[in-house]
């Protein structure tokens, strides 16, 4: 039964008193009011209600509307029993229990029952143990069950990402997380938003025993607490967060409090920090309080926002930071202006913003110095861990042997393989829908052609026959990257008295959600997505579940909707019409299509930048409300050569061209451009990339450290029946790599100029095939016994990479280049020149 619901002013005045008090109790009673739900506490102890009040007084709107209180209570109970059972569950301070045990959140995945399932799993593992090996121990069982395999933004659940025996650095520390929460071991998910000095993320654990936070690589067990991968990169780091359920009062220092979450800064257990005052003015010097304050780290080739913070009453913000540079962005009211800040050099810096700001055109950012702090592991407990590892990749092998590989989906119908073989270990679940509409077997094809590789892995049934037993042909049940669940025959039935009137005019529907879904006035809380049944149970959402919703209403009665993946605007076509209209939640009357304009990136061609990449080389951003907001072009196949040579058509407006040239160093050279769109013109902007001066060593190309080879030992000639990666056999950092044809005197001369040099660096050297192996002897060339890997490049795959990637015209031999594990390419050189190997050691010289 609901309760009555109060006004949104009023609302959101109880969650700021709550916050500020932080007391839990009026927490909770302003998310009752707030959602409009009644618990029936009857057969709770004061315990269970005391924990069940604390997780739904800073739930997300999504974990109030889309899951049960017997979810919660089971969870719940399972917790308190595990504290009871566990020898370190009494010795956890109540604090840290309930901010870092009690959650069954960690990130933005969909809940499930991993706790339940876990614990079963873990909790004889575990026995005996003290805290400290507990930690060891649960990541070993990680291990064992999850891999790292890149994917989509969509973060899967733990059970998910043991079901397909991959994830993601997200998924692998979400579901580490919840495994050590699981067992009663405080445990959070620690995350830099972006690296500095390269393009990309990561995220990792933070696992508390004994009184201190100890840390650890997701599914990658060391021998040893606090020694990952990452420790080297992590020391250059600029930022790094964790996100603490709840209005956590910790030793950290404080970024960011929410009615959901304390957003705190663990940069400083990693790097060397400095902090700056930053003081925000208008025209006339006059503070600007409130004002929003963007702290922007370069990476994928914009000025990404690392964190926000709000300006106090005297217009003042700090931060603490990783030793480098950062791009500060300050906004209010439309007004804007922005600062280069230098952390370890600047002390107080002053932004001022107006309604027009010139932006830099040039501007040089420098990644934070690496001091890695690294713990000293016995060689034998380096040997058990190697020896452990091994063990555990033959037991997740052999559950991933079960999976559909496209040898055994040759006994399925072709058209079925590619679902059957991305499904991995969701496999049955696929095979047994097409089997259920076998009948049906095109409109099952094309349910599953608007499938992702990831949402193949954890469909479920209902989901898959919601969409296909509906009538609409909007088939797709996806919208941008929110958790999958089954609503079409559901909003059948809702809007079956209206569903003729909304699909002959979409815009009725606009206004009925305009009318009955109250927006969450609280705009800093959390935006994961709620299911759309959820939002029309509760009539309540934020902007994010509001546009999903939309679109899912839309498609269940047939109409053509989207969420415009490029500018993340919702938009819908009237019946029989090819033109999208724009959904204008904040204007009333019909809708019509944005007018717009043609954009043409001038560009001219130079050698191995014969196409530019978006992300990888440049981005735009509109200006909206004073703020740079990122146009999200496919990164898979948005180059300038293919969207933007001939003109590509954007909102009227203006915008951002963000171009940088990555040095090896980390350090980048920026561009920053303005331009505007006008309606039916077209504009034409200078897409230019600064070059690398004096000593600079650039990034010139990217290549998969993760590529896979077979080795060869170089005494035996024998070769590997298992393939290795590089990453394997060369380390974290830069190493050689060369392609070497045997008998070829450009091959030859290059080997005997390695061996009279001292690299100082891993080297890996290919040869074509196995009659090269045969002829190939190292004591040939006197190559050295230490330092250099041997194999053999099956079937030419990472030569092909490089040819493709470096654009070499022939397979003359050898080639070589030095990249590193970031798979950055910083030199080549195909065929032989004089002195290469001094060549090779000066470049990894001026690396250092």
């Amino acid at each position: 039964m609901r309760v009555r619901l109060l006004t949104a002013a009023s609302i959101f005045l109880i969650f700021i008193q709550a916050m500020a008090g932080a007391n839990i109790d009026s927490a909770y009673n302003a998310k009752k009011q707030l959602v409009g739900f009644n618990l029936d506490e009857k057969g709770l102890n004061n315990e269970e209600r005391q924990a069940l009040h604390f997780l739904y007084a800073y739930a997300p709107l999504c974990d109030v509307t889309d899951y049960s209180q017997d979810f919660y209570i089971a969870n719940v109970r399972q917790t308190l029993l595990t504290r009871e059972q566990m020898p370190w569950g009494k010795t956890i301070p109540s604090g840290i229990f309930m901010h870092f045990v009690l959650p069954l959140r960690v990130n933005n995945e969909p809940l499930d029952s991993a706790r339940l399932v876990f614990y079963k799993q873990l909790k004889d593992r575990v026995k005996g143990l003290s805290m400290k090996d507990a930690i060891l121990e649960v990541n070993h069982w990680c291990h064992e069950h999850v891999t790292y395999q890149p994917s989509d933004s969509r973060t899967s659940s733990p059970l998910q990402s043991v079901k397909t025996a991959t994830g993601r650095c997200g998924e692998e520390s979400t579901l580490t997380v919840a495994a050590l929460r699981a067992v009663g071991i405080p445990a959070r998910q620690v995350y830099t938003p972006r690296w500095a000095h390269t393009d990309d993320n990561h995220a990792w654990v933070e696992a508390w025993a004994d009184g201190k936070w100890w840390f650890m690589g997701a599914c990658e067990p060391e021998a040893v607490l606090n020694l990952g991968w990452f420790n080297a990169p992590a020391s250059r780091a600029l930022l790094m967060h964790t996100r603490v359920f709840g209005d956590y009062d910790g030793p950290e220092e404080t970024v960011l409090k929410t009615s959901n979450y304390t957003e705190v800064n663990l940069v400083g257990n990693y790097a060397e920090t400095a902090k700056i005052q930053f003081t925000i003015v208008d025209t006339q010097g006059k503070p600007v309080p409130n004002a929003r304050v963007e702290f922007k780290i370069y990476n994928y080739a914009e000025f990404y926002t690392a964190v926000t913070k709000w300006a106090d009453a005297a217009g003042r913000v700090s931060l603490t930071a990783g030793k480098g540079d950062m791009l500060v962005w300050a906004s209010r009211d439309g007004q804007y202006g922005w600062t280069k800040a230098t952390f370890g050099k600047d002390t107080a810096l002053t932004v001022k913003i107006a309604r027009h700001t010139a932006l830099p055109r040039s501007i040089d950012i420098v990644p934070p110095p690496e001091h890695p702090v690294l713990p000293d592991v016995p060689a034998a407990l380096t040997a058990r861990n190697k020896q452990r590892l091994e063990q555990e990749d033959a037991m997740r092998n052999a559950y991933t042997a079960t999976f559909i590989t496209p040898d055994k989906a040759q006994a399925y119908p072709e058209e079925q393989r590619p679902y059957l073989v991305k499904s991995r270990g969701n496999h049955q679940v696929i095979l047994d829908f097409l089997n259920k509409y076998s009948g049906q077997q095109e409109r099952a094809l094309k349910l599953l052609s608007t499938l992702t590789d990831k949402d193949l892995r954890d469909v479920t049934m209902q989901v898959l026959d919601d969409n296909m037993t509906a009538r609409s042909n909007q088939l797709s049940p996806r919208v941008e990257a929110e958790p999958l669940r089954p609503f079409k025959h559901f909003f059948e039935q809702k809007f079956a008295a209206e569903a003729t009137r909304y699909k002959a005019n979409p815009q009725l529907l606009v206004e009925w959600i305009k009318k009955n879904i109250r927006l969450n006035p609280d705009t800093k809380a959390l935006r994961y997505a709620q299911s759309a049944t959820g939002v029309y149970n509760y009539r309540i959402a934020d902007e994010r579940s509001r546009d999903i919703f939309f679109v899912d209403v839309a498609r269940s009665l047939g109409i053509d909707a989207r969420k415009d993946a490029v500018t993340g605007k919702v938009q819908y076509r009237n019946s029989g019409s090819n033109s999208w209209i724009d959904v204008k939640w904040d204007k009333t009357g019909q809708a019509k299509a944005t007018p717009q304009g043609t954009l043409v990136l001038d560009y001219t061609p130079i050698p191995l930048h014969d196409d530019l990449s978006y992300y990888i080389h440049f981005t735009i951003s509109k200006m909206t409300g004073g703020r740079m907001v990122l146009q999200n072009y496919d990164e898979n196949n948005c180059t300038w050569a293919s969207t933007f040579k001939n003109g590509a058509q954007l909102d009227t407006g203006t915008y951002v061209l963000v171009t940088g040239s990555r040095m090896a160093s980390g350090t980048v050279l920026a561009t920053v451009r303005e331009f505007k769109i006008e309606a039916g013109h077209t504009t034409t902007v200078p897409l230019t990339m600064r070059q690398a001066t004096g000593d600079q060593v650039a990034v010139i190309g990217n290549f998969d450290s993760e590529s896979r080879f077979n080795r060869v030992d170089s005494k035996s000639c024998t070769i590997a029946s298992t393939p290795v990666s590089l990453l394997s056999c060369t380390g974290r950092g830069y190493y050689v790599l060369g392609i070497v044809g045997m008998g070829q005197e450009p091959s030859n001369h290059a080997l005997r100029d390695i061996a009279k040099v001292e690299i100082g660096r891993p080297v890996v050297l290919l040869l074509e095939d196995e009659a090269a192996v045969r002829k190939f002897n190292a004591s040939d060339f006197n190559l050295p016994a230490e330092g250099i890997t041997y194999g053999v490049d099956p079937d030419h795959k990472i030569l092909n990479a490089l040819k493709s990637e470096l654009k070499l015209a022939s397979d003359q031999m050898p080639v070589f280049v030095i990249a590193d594990t970031f798979n950055r390419i910083v030199y080549y050189r195909q065929g032989y020149t004089i002195n290469m190997g001094e060549e090779l050691r000066t470049i990894l010289g001026k690396l250092k």
